[in-house]
């Protein structure tokens, strides 16, 4: 049975459209640390952010709470050698910090992407894990006009994959499951969680050494100008 035409495109936002900057690298993360007398060191990052992501997999019921978030960054700072009485205050501000779209930059294949599924028609949500204002990301990314609905889990209570995310912007842009797309970078978050409710899912792998998930019926890609060949 030949799928139903694609009449909507949904994208997750961090590390799919956008990228951090150097303030969430290891030295901005030291630049943080240091204003509340931290002691870290930034050669340490990479792996302390590898060794704090389980921690995103600890809320089980998928309600968005700031608090994981926090801990999260604490983690981080601790895995680069930070310890004492300011860890909760820095890692608050740097969540806080996240939300700031100066700190971000958009993949140059995003724009591009974007008017072409404007000019088929295709109608384009987002769907993101932050706390992030999104009509300040589209206004600061100059996106205006291409983006129909944008849903934020602090705005809406639960976190991709949590089905009621994916089917409150299904509604909001009056398309049914089957003739949607989630695109991301998360195969548990975005593209299960999409597939959960009947949509179909494209997974992102911004570096070319990534290896590819493997999963039967996800495309993988690593530039969106591969996505209109597949829609």
């Amino acid at each position: 049975m030949r799928p139903a035409p694609v009449k909507a495109v949904f994208f997750d936002v961090d590390f799919t459209l956008i990228y951090p900057g150097p303030t969430f690298q290891g030295a901005g993360y030291q630049r943080f640390c240091v204003r509340y007398g931290i002691d870290v060191d930034p050669s340490r990052f990479s792996e302390a952010v590898l060794s704090a992501a389980a921690i995103l997999g600890e809320q089980h019921d998928h309600t968005y709470d700031p608090d994981i978030f926090v801990r999260y960054t604490r983690r981080i700072i601790e895995g680069m050698g930070g310890s004492g009485e300011q860890l909760g205050p820095c890692a608050k501000e740097i969540y806080t910090e996240w939300a700031a779209c100066q700190h971000f930059f958009l993949y140059d294949d995003v724009t591009p992407a974007l008017r072409e599924l404007a000019a088929r028609g295709v109608q384009v949500g987002l769907i993101s894990n932050s706390h992030r204002c999104l009509a300040s990301f589209q206004q600061h990314f100059e996106l205006h006009g291409l983006i129909a609905v944008a849903l934020s889990s602090s705005e809406h209570g639960y976190l991709k994959p949590h089905p009621s995310i994916f089917e409150s912007a299904l509604k909001l842009l009056g398309v049914a499951a089957a003739e949607a797309v989630m695109v991301g970078d998360s195969l548990s978050h975005d593209i299960e969680g999409a597939r959960r409710v009947g949509m179909r899912g494209i997974l992102v792998r911004r570096s070319p050494d990534a290896a590819q998930a493997g999963v039967p019926g996800v495309p993988v890609i690593h530039d969106l100008s591969e996505l209109p060949a597949l829609l």
